[in-house]
This record gives structure tokens, sequence and C-alpha cells, in this order.
């Protein structure tokens, strides 16, 4: 099958006026989304008559390719409309995606799920499945389950369809014609890749280690999952890769720098993003690698990595020292 580019997000090239992950603005159309946005106040940092004269970090304008944040949706907690409506309002400046978990989304009655993807594109935001594509390769007829999951998501107006497999061994070109499938149906495919077999859901540290004495491990060499990005830029056209906490930050006894360095060596900057689960886990990168680091938080820290990014206020060893050069 010929490999497709990442297809744009349809609804937000009609709404926000941008293509899937990148910085090419379209030309605005009249009564969109993007021109009421227009219209409403700025951000007190960007305004100079606010406090926009105290020293702070300017942020790319959506759609960023660089320092995107993409927020963790209802998983861990309920998330309708209008808390996500609050959300946004108060911190969509700062959001640049939202994605479902762990087929959260397919809980939801159908009018209230629609709710909240309108209204993460009324800001600017694409909306993420999540992983669950993971459970449904489990079915017993995966070709026809795949397609209906695509065509219903497509339908729904889901953005972007994360393709996971923490849980399942799954064939490189397997992981491909996936990608196609996704970028056929003119969505944009986003593989999450680690180095940790088992990672994601809700498996907690004990059981991860125990897969270490397990047929040779449970984790993979780095050089398996950036030779396997490549493949994915490469080949399929993927713009953007979620690279998995597990194994690497989280539930290890010592964090795996040396494999966040293989990636960022490896690979280009803009298209990976790295899930951080907790605060210092997100300081951690933003100390290592700048303020332009593409991150995956829970909702909840939107506001914490935010002034951490601006250089506003961080942690003791951040503290005043995360800064940006524009010039």
């Amino acid at each position: 099958m010929q490999r497709l580019p990442g297809a744009a997000y349809r609804h937000l090239a009609k709404s926000c006026n941008f293509r899937a992950f990148s910085t090419t603005a379209l030309q605005p159309t009249k009564g969109s989304h993007r021109d009421a946005a227009s219209k409403q106040p700025k951000v007190m940092l960007e305004d100079e008559n606010a406090f926009g004269f105290i020293r702070h970090n300017p942020r790319p304008p959506k759609p960023r390719k660089i320092g995107v944040t993409e927020i963790r949706g209802p998983y861990y907690s309920v998330m309708g409309k209008h808390y996500l409506k609050d959300v946004l309002e108060t911190m969509g400046h700062h959001i640049d995606g939202l994605k479902f978990a762990g087929g959260s989304f397919s809980l939801f009655p159908e009018d209230k799920l629609r709710e909240l993807i309108e209204l993460a594109h009324e800001h600017c935001v694409y909306v993420s499945t999540g992983g669950w594509i993971e459970h449904i390769l489990t079915q017993s007829d995966p070709s026809t389950a795949i397609t209906r999951y695509l065509a219903k998501c497509k339908a729904l107006q889901f953005d972007v369809i994360e393709i996971s497999s923490g849980f399942l061994s799954l064939p490189p070109d397997d992981w491909l014609r996936l990608i196609d499938r996704v970028h056929a149906e003119g969505l944009t495919a986003k593989p999450e890749i680690g180095i940790q077999f088992g990672a994601g859901g809700d498996t907690d540290a004990a059981e991860l280690e125990a897969l270490q004495g397990q047929g040779g491990g449970g984790t993979s060499d780095q050089s398996k999952i950036v030779d396997l990005a490549k493949r994915f830029i490469e080949e399929a056209g993927v713009e953007r890769i979620m690279i998995e906490s597990e194994g690497i930050t989280e539930n290890v006894k010592a964090w795996r720098t040396d494999v966040v360095q293989a990636v960022l060596a490896g690979l280009p900057k803009e298209k990976v993003m790295f899930e951080a689960a907790e605060p210092r886990v997100f300081n951690w990168y933003v100390r290592e690698f700048g303020a332009d680091v593409n991150l995956f938080v829970d909702h909840s820290q939107i506001v914490q990595l935010s002034c951490l990014r601006e250089g506003i206020w961080g942690m003791s060893d951040t503290f005043g020292k995360v800064v940006t050069y524009r010039g």
C-alpha cells in the first residue's frame, strides 16, 4: 500500500485554520472559531497592558510544532462539558491536544462525547483517541473491527488515532499497515512506543519488575524504538510519536535518562512527544531540553506545566532558570 503523509485535521482545518501537527496556516474562513477566538482577550502575559511587562518566555502561537502540550481527558477522573469548558476557557491558549485514555470515550453517551470534541475544536485543540486500538486488535475479526472503529471515530470528529501496543507483540510491518489504514480514512496516526512491555493502563511497579525475569526481561533496547520510530516517520509520514513513560521515568527504581537522550539524538525533536506523568518528570524534561519540548500531562497539571514553560515559576532547580531566545 502506498504510504500517505499525516492527514490534515479535517475539523480543525475548518475551524482553526491549520493543518495536522504543522505550522502551515490556512486562510481564515468567515465565521470560523479561530476568527471568534481572535476577538477574545489576550492572555495577560501576552498583553503589554496587563502583565506583559513582566519577563516571561513567549509561547509559539497555535498551531505549534514545538512546545506542544497534550492533556489527558477523562480517565482518572470524570470530565464533562462544564469541567472541560472551564479548563479551556482559562488555559486553552496553553493546550494543543486532548487525549482520551483507556477507551474511556466508549463509555460516554454519544451526544455527551460529541459535546466534548466540539468544545475542544472551538478552542483549536485536537482530539486523540488514546491507545484503545490494542483492545480492538484482540477481537475475533480485527480487520472488520478496525474498519468500523476508524469509521466511527471519523464520524465523531476525532482528529488523531493513537496506535499503541504496550501489551501486545506487533510486527513493525503491521504497525505500518495500521498507520496506512488510519491515514487512508483522513485521520492522523500517532504511534505510542516505549521500552517497557506491559506498559500502560494501571500496571504497578511490582508487575513490571516481575516481567524482567521472564524470557529475557520486560524492556526493549532503546535502539529498537528509535529504529521503529524512524520507519514510521520515513515510510509512513508520521508527524508525531508518543514515548511511553513506563520503564523510563514511571514505575522504575532509577530513571532511564539514557533512553530519552537516545530518542532525541536519533529523532527530530518536533516529531517526539514524551509522556510526563508527574510534575517532577516534566520539570526534568523542561530543565534538560528546554521550554519547547513536547509533553503529555494530566489535565490537572496544565497550569503548573505552563508556568514552568513560561519561566514564571518552577521547582528549586528551575525557578527563574527556564529561558528562551527567539531572536
